[in-house]
């Protein structure tokens, strides 16, 4: 299985999180994968860019060393697109980086993991785990 991780579970990682990092570990024993995603890349990115965190950034560039950053293909995008309309029609408007990193999950048929399970709650086909309940 390959494990997809939220902005906010690199936040945790960086921090030095024992729950997060347990959980890795456990993951990696048992032989599955974790992929980063293009925008949770670029979220993480960003805000090293906004606020200094040289101990931090240090940690990130390690993580996208030590494993792979993924890319968005067309398949990604067109799907990101059938979420965004989706959820406009429904009322229910999901964020623009959410749904990126949603649509990377779905086709690639990856697990999210993350602490925001509300923020993907409305889209369909997802599969979610949360290591931080």
């Amino acid at each position: 299985m390959i494990y997809a991780l939220d902005s906010n579970i690199i936040s945790y990682w960086v921090q030095k999180n024992t729950r997060i990092a347990e959980r890795i570990n456990k993951i990696l024993r048992q032989n599955n994968s974790i992929i980063i995603p293009p925008s949770t890349y670029y979220e993480v990115r960003r805000g090293f860019k906004h606020k200094a965190a040289p101990g931090k950034e240090f940690a990130f560039n390690l993580i996208c060393k030590s494993y792979e950053v993924g890319e968005m293909n067309i398949a990604a995008w067109e799907e990101a697109a059938d979420i965004y309309a989706k959820s406009r029609k429904a009322g229910k408007p999901v964020e623009d980086t959410d749904i990126l990193v949603a649509a990377f999950c779905i086709v690639n048929g990856y697990v999210l993991v993350t602490n925001n399970k509300k923020h993907f709650e409305n889209i369909d086909n997802l599969q979610i785990v949360n290591w931080v309940e």
